[in-house]
């Protein structure tokens, strides 16, 4: 079950490395999600740090529930733009490493 748990942290700091790099780089999808949603851009460079942040953060010990609790909201954000430019099944999809995330922090919460 630990080497289950392992890959799920594993696959999350890349998908929250990957989400927040295409964020800061402003990716055109980025950018046309942003609009759409009526959102300034400027909120591209916060938003994808936070999710690279969580991503490092993730990766030691002892920052762990920091950088879970940075991807979750990073991912949670996500969403609700995702939702807002009205794309609900993708939206429903991408609250799954939110839920992942959550159950990281109970499960590292229970160990210690």
């Amino acid at each position: 079950m630990r080497v289950i748990w392992m890959m799920a942290l594993v696959a999350l700091v890349f998908m929250s490395l990957a989400a927040g790099g295409a964020k800061v780089f402003r990716m055109p999808q980025e950018i046309a999600f942003f609009e759409s949603a009526g959102l300034a851009l400027a909120w591209l460079y916060p938003l994808g740090g936070a999710q690279i942040a969580g991503g490092i953060l993730s990766t030691i010990p002892k920052s762990r529930k920091i950088g879970l609790t940075l991807m979750g909201l990073g991912f949670l954000v996500s969403t609700i733009v995702i939702f807002m430019v009205g794309q609900f099944g993708f939206a429903l999809i991408s609250l799954l490493p939110v839920v992942v995330s959550v159950l990281l922090i109970l499960r590292d919460n229970a160990q210690n």
